[in-house]
């Protein structure tokens, strides 16, 4: 495995950083069934599985992308979720959230873009880390296909 030149490595920790703190901010409003989340989840129509599916992916994500070790694999994790939430948001949500449009007054705490905002910023720090960290995901696919016996390794 190359080593990461260390600018790299500080610009990844930095995008990691801003991703944990977006998803595990939002941690806490899936775990507690905050209203506002409930609601987003009811539009959606998966509540409350939806909500705690992508609460335990993300808290998942959020741990792997702390351990340097694991970060990459938490940051395809983040990568595939973020993807799921702004499918949501261009195809039933809307860019801005608009709580009239979507019949649930419910959703007034979250009126505005700042959800779709924060879902692309998640979005392109992980491919950012992704992209910085590569070499650590590619590790796992050369050690695809050897045989098991082989120590030349």
């Amino acid at each position: 495995m190359s080593l990461i030149q260390k600018p790299m490595l500080i610009t990844s920790w930095v995008l990691q950083v801003v991703v944990v703190i977006i998803l595990a901010q939002t941690l806490f409003f899936k775990f507690t069934g905050a209203e506002e989340t409930k609601a987003l989840f009811e539009v959606l129509g998966a509540e409350p599985m939806g909500r705690y599916a992508s609460g335990v992916m993300e808290l998942i994500a959020v741990v792997l992308l702390m351990i340097p070790r694991t970060s990459v694999f938490g940051a395809v994790l983040s990568l595939g979720v973020i993807t799921g939430a702004i499918g949501a948001h261009l195809t039933k949500l809307g860019v801005s959230i608009d709580p009239v449009g979507l019949g649930n007054p419910g959703l007034e705490p979250l009126e505005g873009p700042s959800l779709f905002v924060m879902a692309v910023v998640v979005f392109l720090s992980s491919i950012g880390i992704i992209v910085i960290r590569r070499s650590q995901l590619l590790g796992v696919f050369r050690g695809f296909g050897r045989d098991v016996t082989d120590t030349s390794t």
